[in-house]
């Protein structure tokens, strides 16, 4: 389409509308008002009215001076994380991270603000309203935060406690006075900028935790998760003076992975590659009655292969492609579930994953390309799962077929296709065997090249400032997640919780039944429940890390792959982005199409939920791995197959309808339910008896049809 001009729609009856992006001030299913509309916003970027990220609240739009400093520390950051890459500091990554957590935790306090917001949305400000500034409380936490950071790298003594690096890292087990004061204070700090950035209770979390460390050794011995107890020295000490408290793994793969891919994110999007995606998937699926639900299917896939957060990509998409589903007919509360669950595909998308992914790489200490490889069949069959909901509800809501005008797929691949070669990149980087951190600095130099092909997203040095500055800024509340969770893992490595948790889940399992089968799969069923409980109130980067070092070691301890049990806990812990009560992408979806948030959350879940049963099948039978892509290709291609059939059929028993068929009653919709179970748990007694169940599934929808069809003719 031409630069600049809003995709125009044309109706079944010849009418044409010029597209624009819903905001929370305009009611559920209003028409379009007469006259010129303004072009909808970039594809990337979403509205005035909406600031959300995966991990995040509301951050500040700051201005002026302000504005102006923390673009120049995050620059700077980015610049450290660059650097890094490729000449890393001598004194070693634990010094890195000291320093890379100096740049950033200040930031934290002048970018969000310290009071709560029960709502993930941020209203408009008042015309007139003054500046959101930050107080001076958030300057002085900043430079606060600063000082404590930097303190342990600093060549000065403070309270009798020699100064510099090394001397710092021989008190480890025997801290300085002055060095429990001022990692206490970071331990406070810590905790408030994740109060900030997420809310309560991942900070609430982190003091139960803290409080298990401390006073644990009052337990009674009886209790299988009591322990020796530790003392707040002994705390301070796991926290601030070791490999896994504050600068443990999570916050390693913050600084390196993370922003790194965040820094590519905001390149790619500022060259115009979030726009193309968008145009690309409105001209490919322009024609069919489901174009519009397959459209924002498509541009969440696409967008989502760069951005790696399911709420962002939702908004996005929504702000694009929500007039169209509106003028096709889809009510807005089914739109904004489309919308949030095509969104969180970006967290399970490859080449960029989520930050959950980076962390199992680390855990398992595997190659990034490896978990990419894990991803791909489950991606598949969310997808799957997804798009034959969208043609579900096109046959049940009556869709209309709405025409959009755009250039041609062939015409835009010619114009801005270019936009793909940097994620090809980054997957023949990691194939040849090139680390994850280096391959994306190479995509992100080739992305910044090829931006000079398109005048609209030259990068120009100052357009590259703000990208790189932005990267860094979009790291920020996921590294405030990653350093909080260092308090739960460090007080899990030194009381031997994750140990005694999971032998309390497998003893719970065993108490009901002696059968290992049986057994594996009440502890599957555990698993799943508490680790959608647990996403329920944290972010999915600390749902899986939390996941992981509790319930991981039951699923191992059954004798489940590494590989299984990790991809199983990344999964469930994704879920949350769209169960209610606190899925971030749906509530950002509602405020884009004016749905309701909470019937928006039920309606992203019944798209999501066909393509989240299938990770059971990861870890209850040994073929379940062959969905991961581990086993030979007869076997993969077989399991592929068959889960593939299991998706289809649970997208019967939550859509009512079967393709080509009609509507399901109850009594196949609760068929179907079974047959899709059976399919995924991947047994060929299973598998027989779930495609028999299938095909009866069909049989009944015939029936039906042809029953309602001689009733009306009667």
């Amino acid at each position: 389409m031409p630069d600049g001009q809003a995709p125009v729609e044309r109706t079944a009856d010849g009418g044409t509308t010029t597209g624009r992006a819903s905001t929370v001030d305009e009611p559920a299913g209003a028409e379009p008002t007469a006259g010129p509309s303004p072009a909808p916003p970039p594809a990337a970027e979403a509205p005035a009215a909406v600031a959300v990220d995966d991990e995040e609240r509301p951050a500040r739009r700051l201005t002026g001076v302000t504005g102006r400093l923390v673009a120049v520390v995050a620059f700077a950051v980015a610049l450290l994380v660059l650097w890094q890459v490729f000449r890393p500091l001598s004194q070693g990554s634990q010094f890195y991270l000291i320093v890379f957590l100096a740049g950033v935790l200040p930031l934290v306090f002048l970018s969000y603000r310290s009071g709560l917001r029960l709502s993930a949305v941020r209203a408009p400000r008042p015309a007139g309203a003054r500046p959101d500034r930050p107080s001076p409380v958030d300057w002085a936490l900043a430079l606060l935060a600063l000082i404590v950071c930097l303190y342990p790298v600093l060549p000065v003594a403070v309270g009798g406690a020699g100064g510099g690096y090394d001397a710092f890292l021989n008190r480890q087990g025997l801290l300085a006075p002055a060095d429990v004061a001022l990692g206490t204070l970071l331990l406070v700090l810590v905790i408030e900028a994740c109060r900030r950035t997420t809310g309560w209770v991942l900070p609430a979390v982190c003091l139960v935790f803290l409080g298990y460390g401390y006073y644990g050794g009052l337990l009674p011995q009886s209790w299988a998760i009591a322990h020796a107890g530790l003392d707040f020295d002994q705390l301070i000490d796991a926290f601030y003076n070791s490999g896994s408290g504050f600068y443990g793994t999570p916050l390693d793969v913050a600084a390196s992975y993370i922003v790194l891919f965040t820094i590519y994110g905001a390149v790619l999007d500022l060259s115009g590659a979030g726009r193309f995606f968008v145009e690309l998937s409105v001209a490919a699926f322009r024609r069919s009655r489901s174009a519009a639900g397959r459209t924002a299917v498509a541009s969440g896939f696409l967008l989502g292969t760069v951005s790696g957060s399911g709420t962002a990509t939702a908004v996005s998409v929504g702000a694009v492609t929500w007039p169209i589903l509106r003028r096709a007919g889809y009510p807005a509360d089914q739109a904004g579930g489309m919308l949030a669950a095509a969104g969180v595909g970006a967290i399970l998308s490859p080449p960029t994953l989520g930050a959950a992914a980076f962390i199992v790489a680390e855990y398992l200490k595997v190659s990034y390309v490896t978990v990419l490889g894990w991803a791909m069949i489950p991606t598949v069959l969310y997808y799957l799962g997804i798009l034959l909901a969208v043609e579900i509800d096109a046959r049940r809501f009556g869709v209309r077929a709405v025409e959009v005008s755009a250039a041609s797929p062939g015409r835009l691949l010619a114009r801005s296709g270019y936009h793909f070669s940097s994620l090809v990149v980054i997957v023949v980087l990691l194939a040849l065997g090139v680390t994850a951190t280096r391959a994306v600095v190479f995509a992100t130099a080739l992305a910044f090249v090829l931006s000079f092909l398109d005048r609209r997203g030259r990068l120009t040095p100052r357009r590259l400032f703000e990208a790189l500055s932005a990267g860094v800024r979009g790291v920020l509340p996921v590294a405030a997640v990653c350093a909080a969770a260092g308090i739960i893992t460090a007080v899990t490595t030194k009381t031997g919780l994750g140990s005694q948790f999971a032998s309390l889940l497998v003893r719970a399992a065993r108490a009901l039944t002696d059968h290992p089968t049986a057994v594996l799969a009440l502890t599957v069923l555990l698993a799943a429940i508490a680790l959608c409980l647990l996403g329920l109130a944290v972010p999915v980067t600390a749902s899986f890390i939390i996941g992981w070092v509790i319930i991981g070691p039951a699923l191992l301890a059954l004798g489940v792959p590494g590989p299984a049990a990790a991809m199983f806990v990344f999964y469930y812990s994704v879920l949350s982005e769209v169960t209610p009560p606190t899925a971030l992408a749906a509530v950002g979806a509602a405020a884009i199409t004016g749905g309701r948030a909470v019937a928006t959350m039920r309606q992203a879940l019944k798209y999501a939920l066909p393509a989240f049963l299938a990770p059971v099948a990861f870890v209850l039978t040994g073929p379940g791995e062959y969905l991961l892509g581990r086993g030979p290709a007869t076997g993969v291609l077989w399991a592929t197959a068959v889960a593939c059939l299991g998706v289809a059929a649970l997208a019967v028993a939550t859509g009512g309808w079967v393709l080509g068929v009609g509507p399901a009653g109850p009594a196949t919709r609760a068929l179907a339910a079974a047959a899709g179970l059976l399919l995924l748990y991947l047994h060929p007694v299973t598998i027989t008896t779930g495609t028999a169940a299938l095909a009866a599934v069909v049989g009944l929808a015939v029936l039906r049809r042809r029953a309602a069809a001689s009733g009306g003719a009667a």
